[in-house]
């Protein structure tokens, strides 16, 4: 019962190794948003997630006996730390399994914390599979089983975080935002706030490929899913707790799903208040507060998100930084085709107008129509539609990209390949400035019988951007082309002869 589970809270044993986080006000999110939103740091933690807090109150519970013969958990990464972390300090063996997917800033982190107390297995591609192995040398060898959310104890000990928040902010509080993987914080925040505070709702958030716990609320039953989606791995889990999904069945008020886009946009938003990073899942209650708060209208409200992990692989903040303008609708992807003839491809940008390109990709390859792959700044949602609906105007078919996940993945990055029509062409780099109009000065500066068959502009965030341009210079007009080099003022390099544009372009 959750009266049983406040007790449980108010006497869990965590500040041992936790510490009290913050809870930091967002003013830029909450500007945009209309709302107050409150950022509770559990990624500010020791192991710099709230997993520390169960696994460690888990941990303390244990009998002499159940500690001699060591511990041993399964996880994703963010538990296995909290375990090996307990199990260092209290002076036992830890077993950790944890699935191959694992980002190895995790693994790392686990070895960090355990030293020599720990043993690290990697096993299957998902916590549920780890968790299989897991039972598996639990019985082999007698091993303490540390469940990293379908546990009393552990359950307490996430909601912990529920205690602080309140103490913290006794003013109104309209909602709180958990991500849930199986489930253990949520239970854990929703048990103490619904003894202490009923008033607040307590809203679950998952991702669209890992919503175990919200198909089996619906479902009335727990469900098992067949696969997981693993960008944010550390709610990747394909059936939640028995435990688990009695207190969110029992407790919980609504919940969200979002998408890898939203979810990168995100973490963007934390980095922009508090200047630093988090993990997907780390920002997964951000992305559920922002879907929240626009799809009922919220206003005034004072909204908490539990930023609840830090542990991002660096190599993923590309794939992040590229993401993040779709999921916060701030850049739109179309493919527009135009006439294959001289000057159109400079009609079509001054269409565009001054709007920030972020992307531009075109290879000559048909000698009727060709097809440009262009990135724009939007402001707001649904301003695709009208620019896409302008270029259709203006007589150019467009197609809108922005949120065709082969596109964005995939096809920005593989626009072009060798053309029979771009014979002849001379290859150069340039590096243009990243202000209104650079763009058009370049067009317009050229001599009108040039033809481009090739260009490619990716805006990178800089005050500058590279752009790789291919040209059909006739051979009598060659001096007049030193010369427009010379007159731009941008900064360029002969790539012609350059052997990865000979291999896969030329």
């Amino acid at each position: 019962m959750p009266r049983d589970y406040l007790r449980k809270i108010l006497t869990a044993r965590v500040y041992d190794v936790a510490n009290e986080t913050q809870l930091d006000a967002a003013p830029g999110i909450s500007q945009r948003i209309g709302n107050r939103v409150l950022l509770k740091r559990e990624d500010l933690q020791p192991v710099f997630s709230f997993k520390l807090r169960g696994a460690y109150n888990k941990m303390a519970h244990c009998t002499p006996e159940q500690l001699e013969r060591g511990v041993i958990a399964a996880s994703a990464g963010n538990h296995a730390q909290g375990v090996a972390l307990g199990a260092a300090r209290l002076g036992c063996k830890a077993v950790i399994v944890m699935p191959t997917t694992t980002p190895q800033v995790k693994v790392d982190a686990v070895r960090a914390h355990g030293g020599k107390s720990v043993q690290i297995v990697l096993h299957g591609t998902s916590y549920s599979d780890a968790a299989l192995h897991a039972s598996e040398l639990e019985k082999q060898h007698g091993y303490t089983f540390i469940h990293p959310f379908d546990d009393p104890y552990v359950i307490a000990g996430q909601g912990t975080v529920a205690m602080e928040i309140l103490r913290q902010h006794q003013a109104p509080i309209h909602a709180v935002f958990v991500a849930i993987g199986g489930g253990g914080l949520i239970s854990g925040v929703a048990a103490y706030i619904k003894q202490v505070r009923p008033d607040i709702k307590v809203i679950g958030v998952q991702t669209v490929d890992s919503d175990a716990m919200t198909r089996s609320v619906k479902a009335g039953k727990r469900v098992t899913l067949a696969d997981v989606g693993l960008f944010s791995d550390g709610t990747a889990v394909k059936l939640v707790g028995k435990e688990t999904f009695r207190l969110c069945r029992e407790l919980v008020d609504d919940y969200v799903l979002c998408d890898t886009d939203e979810v990168c946009a995100a973490i963007k938003d934390v980095f922009m208040d508090t200047r630093s990073v988090v993990e997907p899942a780390g920002a997964l209650a951000l992305a559920g507060l922002k879907k929240y708060a626009k799809a009922h209208g919220l206003k005034d409200e004072t909204l908490v998100a539990i930023a609840c992990g830090a542990n991002m692989n660096f190599a993923r903040l590309r794939f992040v930084a590229e993401r993040t303008e779709i999921g916060e609708a701030r850049e739109a992807l179309f493919a527009v085709s135009i006439p294959e003839e001289r000057g159109s491809f400079k009609r079509f940008c001054e269409l565009v107008g001054t709007r920030s390109v972020t992307e531009f990709n075109y290879r000559i390859s048909d000698e009727k129509t060709a097809h440009v792959f262009v990135g724009m700044s939007t402001a707001n949602a649904g301003e695709n539609e009208k620019i896409a609906a302008n270029f259709a105007k203006h007589g150019y078919a467009t197609v809108d990209l922005s949120h065709d996940e082969m596109a964005a993945d995939h096809i920005r990055h593989m626009v072009g390949g060798k053309s029979a029509l771009a014979a002849g062409e001379l290859i150069y780099s340039f590096v243009f400035p990243e202000r209104p109009g650079a763009l058009m000065n370049f067009l317009t500066s050229m001599a009108p019988g040039w033809n481009i068959s090739m260009f490619h502009y990716r805006n990178q965030g800089a005050d500058y951007s590279r752009v790789l341009v291919g040209l059909q210079v006739p051979k009598g007009e060659r001096k007049a082309f030193k010369a427009f080099l010379a007159g731009l003022g941008y900064p360029y390099s002969d790539e012609t002869e350059n052997p990865a544009y000979r291999l896969f372009l030329g």
